[in-house]
Formats: structure tokens, sequence, C-alpha cells
């Protein structure tokens, strides 16, 4: 069984205090070591869209989100309880239709409409600010990662509203569109990377890891993301 992590695990990780991060790391650890283990507490989250998260007891309070099928487990996310199944019921693993990367997804129905309040004078008339991409096609879109429930919300967006629905896209699809957005025409996440496995497209290869041993695993854990070498996108690692 491959032993996974996503970029999204190491994040939630460093919210939590010391002590709660040690006992989240103690957990980890025998997960990649026996996850068919009796002792490790894996409860089936029946509210979420995608019923290949399970959640795992890290403590009284703490639960770690795992992806689990036949084949893999991948850390997904850590947080206090009703914070990590919130996380899950709001999010899915798929394969994008497009470029074949493995993204983990916002379900684009748990979200609220993405606004900014404004806070004008009673006899200023508002000025609708253009939209950035309607110009793009949903192919153009796609070409880039956009998952196709959030073409729609990507056509609409504005000035004002670009960084907040990048929050909620992967991160190559956030990327391109914050390029796109002051001026950039950045590469589209390329479907000329023939692969079998999702995890092997250089997009996903920038989320998600395969942890061969305990040593790189604790790495991962001690590391932030973006500074620990080993996760470089492809074509960064020999730069």
């Amino acid at each position: 069984m491959e032993f996974r992590i996503a970029d999204t695990f190491t994040d939630s990780l460093t919210k939590l205090n010391n002590d709660e991060q040690k006992a989240v790391k103690t957990t980890a650890f025998d997960l990649q070591l026996n996850p068919a283990n009796p002792g490790m507490q894996f409860h089936k989250l029946e509210k979420a869209k995608d019923q290949n998260f399970w959640s795992v007891r890290v403590n009284r309070d703490i639960r770690l989100i795992v992806h689990k099928n036949q084949e893999s487990l991948m850390l997904c996310y850590v947080g206090h309880h009703d914070d990590a199944y919130r996380w899950a019921e709001k999010r899915k693993l798929e394969t994008h239709p497009k470029t074949g990367a493995a993204q983990l997804v916002e379900i684009r129905e748990t979200v609220e409409e993405i606004t900014i309040p404004k806070y004008i004078d009673v006899k200023q008339q508002p000025v609708s600010k253009p939209f950035l991409f309607e110009n793009l096609s949903d192919d153009e879109l796609l070409n880039y990662g956009v998952p196709a429930e959030w073409l729609n919300d990507v056509h609409k967006v504005n000035e004002d509203t670009v960084l907040d629905l990048a929050g909620h896209l992967p991160g190559e699809a956030a990327e391109a569109l914050l390029n796109l957005a002051i001026g950039i025409k950045p590469q589209p996440s390329t479907t000329s990377f023939a692969c079998e496995n999702p995890f092997d497209h250089p997009d996903a290869q920038r989320c998600f890891r395969v942890m061969s041993n305990t040593e790189e695993l604790a790495k991962a854990l001690d590391y932030p993301w973006e500074k620990w070498t080993v996760f470089l996108h492809p074509e960064q690692q020999h730069g």
C-alpha cells in the first residue's frame, strides 16, 4: 500500500500547538508502519461526499483525515474534531478531466457565494468591475486545471473577488488565474504528460508525495512543504 501525504495536511499541522503536533506525528508514523494495526481507530465519515475519507483518532479532540482505499492511504488534513470533519465533508479527491492530474477539490455546493463587502456612500453609485476571465473559454480554463464545477465562478470573478476564489481552488488552478489576473499568461497544465497514475502528473506532484520510509515522513512533517526540496515541482528540481 502506498503511503502519501498532501500539502493540505502539512499546512493544517502547523496550526496546532506543539503538544498536539507531537501527538499527530506519532499517529502518522504508526499509520505508515502499519495502517492495519487494530489499535488505529478509523471512523468512516458518513457525511462526506467522497466515501474514501476516514478519520483517525489522535487524542480526545484531534482527528486526522485520511483518504483510504485498497491501494493507498493518504494523510489529507488534521484538526480539532469538528473542524476536521467539516474539512472532509467539503472536499473530494478526483482526477481532473482535462489534465489527468489528481486534485483535492472543494465541493462547490458547500461554499457560500463569494462576495466582497463594500462600504460606500449612499449617494455614490457602485461601479461594477469587469470580469477578469469572461473571454476565456471553458476549455482554456480546464487546461489550467480549474475543476469543472468551478468554471461558472471563474467566469464571473473580478479584481475584488479573485483572491477569495483562488483560495477555493487547487494550487495549480489558483496560481494560473492569479498570473492571468496580472497579465502573465502561464503554461497550461499540459495533458501531454502521459501517466496511468494521476498522482504522477507534475501538477499532482506539487501537492501529493509518496513517503517511502519514516525518515522521509519525519522531514516532511518537520519542514514547511515549500522548503522541502524533495517536494519541488519536477521542473524545478534540476534548477
